[in-house]
C-alpha cells in the first residue's frame, strides 16, 4: 500500500494512523489516509466502494463514494478497493469521518478532502 501523509491543517480533527486508534469521544471528527482504517470503517457499516456513473476520466474512477445498504445507491457504480485506493492516493485525499455521533449512535458521516484544492 502506498498511503500518503495527511495534508492540510486539521485543528478540529483527531489524526488517526492505525485501525487500533479510535475517537477520543463520540462525535469527534477524525482524519486519516490509512487504507486499513478506511476499509474497516466502511466494512463495519457494510458500505462498498463506489463512484458516480459518468464521473470517470482517463479510465479512472471520478467521484469516490461508498454505497451504504438502504441508502439508495442504485445510481452508483461499485468499484474494487484497489481502484478506490489508487484514486484516493493519486489525488492525495484526506478521509474525514466520524465513528459515532454525539449521542453514541454509529455515524456514516465521511468527507473526502483535497487539501490542494481547498487552498491549504
Amino acid at each position: 500500500m502506498s498511503e500518503h501523509p495527511i495534508q492540510g491543517e486539521h485543528r478540529y480533527q483527531q489524526n488517526v494512523t492505525s485501525p487500533d486508534e479510535h475517537e477520543e469521544r463520540p462525535g469527534r471528527s477524525l482524519v486519516t489516509t490509512d487504507h486499513d482504517v478506511i476499509r474497516r470503517w466502511a466494512e463495519e457499516r457494510e458500505a462498498t466502494p463506489a463512484t458516480v456513473p459518468g464521473s470517470d476520466y482517463g479510465g479512472r474512477p471520478g467521484r469516490l463514494l461508498f454505497d451504504f445498504p438502504g441508502y439508495g445507491g442504485e445510481d452508483l457504480v461499485h468499484i474494487d478497493w484497489d481502484d478506490w485506493f489508487r484514486t484516493f492516493d493519486e489525488r492525495k485525499l484526506n478521509f474525514l469521518y466520524q465513528e459515532h455521533r454525539k449521542d453514541g449512535a454509529q455515524s456514516n458521516f465521511f468527507k473526502l478532502e483535497n487539501p490542494a484544492r481547498n487552498g491549504d
